[in-house]
This record gives structure tokens, C-alpha cells and sequence, in this order.
């Protein structure tokens, strides 16, 4: 059996962002790295944490994403649990058929 690799993806509130991008780094042991964007929050469920978010209508993200393998994203997810609890981070994982550098 080969070991399934996948991508969780993060929507981090951008007043969290040097503190998610700071864990994801001391997290070693399973993050070799990851990659992040900004992004618009828009829907009934984002929460509008200022007052240019509340005029603009939408929040003000980052979208994280960190390629690894299906039992250390497992294992990632329970930290980031714990560390991050009630600050409602929406996450989703998605296999990755293919992953690799160019040289």
C-alpha cells in the first residue's frame, strides 16, 4: 500500500495570518512547506471583523494550502485544532494525484 498524499487547505482570517504562517513553520516534522494567498471572504457564515471589511462586504483571507502525506495531515489537523480552537478556520483536504519540482 503506498501512502496517499493530499493537500488540506486552510481560510485563515487575515488578522491570524503571521500566526498561522509562524506554527505551519515551527511544525517541521510534518510541514516542509506551503503556500498562501490572499483571498475574499464573501456568504452568509464570514464573519466581518472591521469596519473596511463591513464596507467592502467581504473578509479579508488567506488561503493556505500545504501538500503532505493523508496520516501527517491527520496529525497536523489535531494540532492546528488545538491551538486554533474557536477561531472557526474553515479547512478541507483533497488528494493529490501528482506532486513534484521541475528542475
Amino acid at each position: 500500500m503506498t501512502a496517499q498524499a493530499v493537500c488540506l487547505t486552510l481560510v485563515v482570517p487575515h488578522a491570524l495570518r503571521g500566526d498561522v504562517f509562524d506554527y505551519l513553520s515551527e511544525q517541521a516534522d510534518l510541514v516542509a512547506g506551503f503556500t498562501a494567498s490572499d483571498a475574499a471572504g464573501h456568504g452568509a457564515r464570514i464573519r466581518l471583523r472591521t469596519a473596511a471589511e463591513r464596507v467592502k462586504g467581504y473578509a479579508d483571507e488567506v488561503v493556505v494550502r500545504v501538500v503532505l502525506q493523508e496520516n501527517d495531515c491527520e496529525r497536523l489537523l489535531d494540532r492546528i485544532r488545538s491551538t486554533f480552537a474557536g477561531t472557526k478556520l474553515v479547512y478541507w483536504v483533497m488528494p493529490v494525484t501528482s506532486f513534484g519540482v521541475i528542475d
